[in-house]
C-alpha cells in the first residue's frame, strides 16, 4: 500500500450493519508512502494512527471516484 498526504483511506465495514468509513491522510509515517499514516476520518473528525489491513484501500487525490 502507497499513499500520499491528501490522498483518502476507506476501511470496508467488515460486518453487516457496519458501513465503510473515509478518511484523509494527513501525514505518512513510513517510508515510500508506505504505513502507518495519520489520518482524520470524514464522519467524526477523528484523528489516528493507523496501518491499515487488507480491508482497506486508498483512493489517491485527483483519482477518480467509483459511482460518481
Amino acid at each position: 500500500m502507497e499513499a500520499k498526504k491528501g490522498d483518502m483511506l476507506v476501511v470496508h465495514g467488515r460486518t453487516v450493519g457496519h458501513h465503510d468509513r473515509e478518511a484523509k491522510i494527513v501525514e505518512v509515517l513510513g517510508d515510500h508512502g508506505e504505513p502507518p499514516y495519520r489520518v482524520r476520518f470524514q464522519d467524526d473528525g477523528k484523528e489516528c494512527l493507523v496501518s491499515p489491513g487488507p480491508d482497506s484501500v486508498v483512493r489517491h487525490k485527483g483519482a477518480p471516484q467509483p459511482g460518481r
